[in-house]
């Protein structure tokens, strides 16, 4: 019995049914533009959005630590605005045999009613009871989405058109470590290996790889140069991530708030580095900064290049 669980728990919405479903169902990429302090990201691995079968990975900060998990769409009910994603990967599964997340809408007479159903089997009875924070942090994306859909829907368009994030993971052969270091405590040696576009990083406060640092990035981008002062808002050694935030430059022309987050992850013989651009823009009409993507991208694949060559 100690092995086994179920935890469950009902979060009352002013929401309708099918919309709150139809977030997880259909557009749970969009779940970190509205609870971005816990939710960092949704990614489609394999299939369709909404798809049984379909592999979604959830990227998450969780007692302290970011945290991913991949999971497959095991079922879904849309006539009673119900799905079931199980887990076949990530930090869960260091703890769980299986673990399931079923989420159920159910229509009031005003709102609706979000059950939430936590299923697992635990490896072995020394594991502690710590699925009640992950109880805690579905109550409150329910909350965060509750707010969101109950926007105005002139309000929530603009939203939606104003804030904006854009990822890519690139396959790389250095370890993971290795390049982490680079943007972490050695961005001033990134224009030796990508000269053409890294122009040169200079500290202007604090030290290398300290939370809170300024540094200045001078870079080459679409046909400009251009430069980017940003603060060094969260690094995660053990998980290889870093985070900056733009404060100055050619970037606050066009975007109240932008930030970038580049973590690292061990694959196979290799790496895959995870491209997280957030942003909010000043005003509708500007373009989603996909040339900035890929520039990252490139990037990325000019210091692995350096870092096999050793």
């Amino acid at each position: 019995m100690g092995l086994y669980g179920k935890l469950e728990k009902d979060v009352p919405i002013k929401a309708s049914a099918s919309k709150f479903h139809e977030i997880f169902h259909k557009r749970p990429h969009h779940i970190s533009n509205v609870s971005s302090d816990i939710i960092h990201g949704v990614n489609l691995h394999e299939g369709e959005w909404g798809k049984v079968g379909s592999i979604v990975c959830w990227r998450y900060f969780l007692d302290g630590k970011s945290r991913a998990t991949k999971e497959i769409i095991e079922e879904v009910d849309e006539e009673n605005n119900a799905i079931t994603f199980k887990v076949i990967e990530g930090h869960l599964k260091e703890h769980y045999e299986k673990f399931r997340f079923k989420i159920k809408c159910i229509p009031k007479e005003k709102g609706s009613i979000v059950h939430w159903c936590l299923e697992y089997e635990k490896l072995h009875d020394e594991i502690p009871e710590t699925h009640g924070l992950l109880m805690d942090l579905c109550v409150k994306v329910s909350k965060d989405l509750d707010a969101y859909l109950n926007e105005g829907e002139t309000h929530k368009f603009s939203l939606m058109g104003r804030y904006g994030k854009l990822e890519i993971d690139v396959p790389i052969r250095a370890p993971a470590s290795k390049f982490h270091e680079m943007f972490h405590k050695k961005p001033h040696h990134i224009s030796n290996a990508s000269s053409d576009k890294i122009h040169g990083v200079d500290l202007h406060e604090g030290e290398w790889g300290q939370v809170g640092s300024i540094i200045c990035w001078k870079y080459f981008h679409d046909g400009k140069a251009r430069i980017a002062k940003e603060i060094i808002e969260h690094v995660d050694e053990e998980n290889n991530s870093i985070a900056f935030k733009v404060i100055e430059g050619d970037l606050t022309e066009h975007y109240k708030d932008f930030k970038l987050t580049i973590q690292c992850i061990p694959k196979g013989k290799g790496s895959v580095v995870h491209w997280i651009l957030e942003y909010e823009k000043l005003h509708d009409k500007i373009p989603d900064s996909h040339t900035l993507l890929q520039f990252c991208v490139e990037v990325s694949k000019d210091i692995d290049k350096q870092l096999c060559a050793y």
